[in-house]
């Protein structure tokens, strides 16, 4: 029967390490801990008293641990040894973190390390597989790293790019295919064994090694290729861990249990500190018999699927405002477009008076449009923007009413696209108005293209262009095909404006003319 020596590199949480530690060897296996030396004194000698009794615990000697370094590596090699020397009898060997619980029973770990004579470790070729997606590639190895990316990003990044500008590049050892894959794995033990005494006879790799970058994800996975018939190899971690599209390792929470034991993995990391019922539930777990699994692996594609292809499916609860992202059937939703905002203003303030539909004026133009508290959704143009739907259907329950009418100015063309789009039913109203030299130099002060001191020459070649660019707003709407598209024309008759007043409002002939024949209008 397997007995398993966990090698655990940690470095905090001293508590969950202790119930750790004894939840494992309480299965008959053995635990070798490398505790980081950065970590505080006093943390590792209150482990050190915890598990003093224990005598399947064994403790190697401490390295400075850093990210990217050498020392994940040296630090791994200390636990290895120490559990070699400690633990004669131990068949295989995992590498865990502190990060890492396991979501399947001693009982099936032990099977299933039984059923096969196999290493699983993940080693996919360095140069020719897209293991890495993103950052250095073939420069992790050709050139010497000698500083912490991380605590010294400067002096990593200048020693590189001095060793690239003067070319001082390295051979990769001859007799050694580089690759690449995940650090936790798990060996039998001829296999350590191997290694052991590879690296006791080739102090040139260890040397190579030690100024390569990430090191960690190349060292074991190479040499385990070097040593072992690659059909005693199985190409992948037992440890189920996932990256998000930055890099960063997912992170599971006490909702993940059904879907972390319905994997093909007998670990899982990393498990949230914070996470206390699901640490609680697979520290239960590994110690229980007779419990059966139902493997369905989709932990993978379920992450890919939420992720990059959005919420299609709505298997888990969406986000608010993607299940509030329509305005929603059975609502009107009425836009008035124009360009000169004080002539709109003043003609929804006349259309609420006349029809009593809730106005709201330029929301996604003017920062201080009065709006009701919505959660934070209204605080600025940017939110009100990106969630505009959500913030429209919010406006429509607030208001408890199935019309409503808002400002938007001619250039929001993608907005009134978007509103089209939606299940409701969507009116557009374009007011139509000359602009006067007078006027667009005003609108050319406001916006910011000219100041006080702006020449006559200066707004002889800015006008036409900002004449031209209302006017191609204008034409854009027009030409679109907008379903229930009017236009209220300053050049228009009282009866042309009142028609097309009515026609939009569903507003009585009579109220529709009476606001078309309001006089100052369009005043400037």
């Amino acid at each position: 029967m397997a007995e398993i020596s966990y090698i655990l590199l940690c470095h905090k949480d001293v508590d969950a390490l202790v119930a750790k530690a004894e939840s494992l060897t309480a299965a008959g296996d053995n635990v070798s801990i490398h505790f980081d030396a950065n970590a505080p004194r006093q943390d590792f000698d209150r482990l050190k008293a915890a598990l003093k009794d224990n005598d399947r615990v064994v403790f190697a000697r401490r390295k400075r641990c850093g990210w990217g370094e050498w020392s994940l590596v040296a630090a791994t090699i200390e636990g290895i040894r120490a559990a070699v020397d400690a633990f004669p009898r131990s068949t295989h060997f995992y590498l865990l973190s502190g990060d890492c619980m396991p979501i399947k029973t001693a009982e099936y770990v032990h099977d299933f390390l039984d059923g096969r004579d196999t290493d699983y470790i993940e080693s996919y070729d360095f140069f020719h597989s897209d293991w890495i997606k993103t950052g250095f590639r073939d420069e992790r190895l050709i050139y010497r790293h000698w500083f912490n990316e991380r605590s010294q990003a400067r002096r990593f990044y200048a020693s590189y790019q001095v060793q690239k500008r003067l070319r001082f590049k390295r051979a990769i050892p001859r007799d050694l295919k580089m690759m690449i894959g995940s650090q936790w794995w798990c060996l039998r033990r001829r296999t350590i064994e191997s290694i052991l005494d590879f690296i006791a006879r080739r102090p040139d790799i260890v040397r190579f090694f030690r100024t390569t970058w990430i090191p960690d994800e190349t060292f074991f996975q190479t040499l385990v290729r070097h040593l072992v018939p690659g059909d005693q190899i199985d190409n992948r971690t037992l440890t189920f861990l996932m990256f998000s599209d930055y890099g960063m390792p997912v992170t599971f929470y006490n909702d993940h249990f059904d879907m972390l034991t319905g994997q093909e993995s007998l670990f899982a990391r990393k498990v949230s500190p914070e996470a206390y019922e699901l640490k609680e539930r697979l520290g239960r777990l590994y110690d229980a018999t007779g419990v059966e699994f139902r493997l369905s692996n989709e932990g993978r594609q379920l992450f890919a699927f939420l992720t990059k292809r959005g919420r299609t499916g709505e298997r888990f609860a969406p986000r608010f405002w993607e299940a509030e992202a329509t305005v929603g059937r059975e609502r009107t939703l009425m836009i008035v477009a124009c360009k000169k905002w004080h002539v709109a203003k003043r003609l929804i303030e006349r259309i609420h008076s006349a029809s009593n539909v809730h106005a709201i004026e330029y929301l996604f133009d003017e920062e201080d449009t009065v709006l009701p508290d919505l959660g934070g959704i209204q605080s600025s143009l940017e939110k009100r923007t990106r969630h505009r739907r959500a913030l429209i259907r919010m406006l429509f329950d607030r208001y408890e009413t199935d019309r409503l009418l808002i400002c938007l100015d001619p250039s929001n063309f993608d907005l009134v696209e978007d509103f089209y789009a939606d299940r409701s039913e969507t009116r557009l109203l374009e007011i139509e108005c000359r602009y006067s030299d007078e006027y667009l130099k005003g609108h050319a002060m406001r916006v910011g293209l000219a100041g006080e001191n702006s020449t006559g020459e200066t707004f002889a070649r800015l006008l036409p262009a900002i004449r031209n660019g209302v006017a191609r707003e204008s034409e854009r709407l027009r030409d679109h095909g907008f379903p229930d598209y009017h236009r209220f024309r300053e050049a228009g008759s009282i009866e042309e404006n009142a028609a097309a007043l009515s026609g939009f409002l569903g507003l009585e002939a009579s109220k529709a003319a009476e606001i078309a024949a309001y006089k100052h209008l369009f005043a400037d």
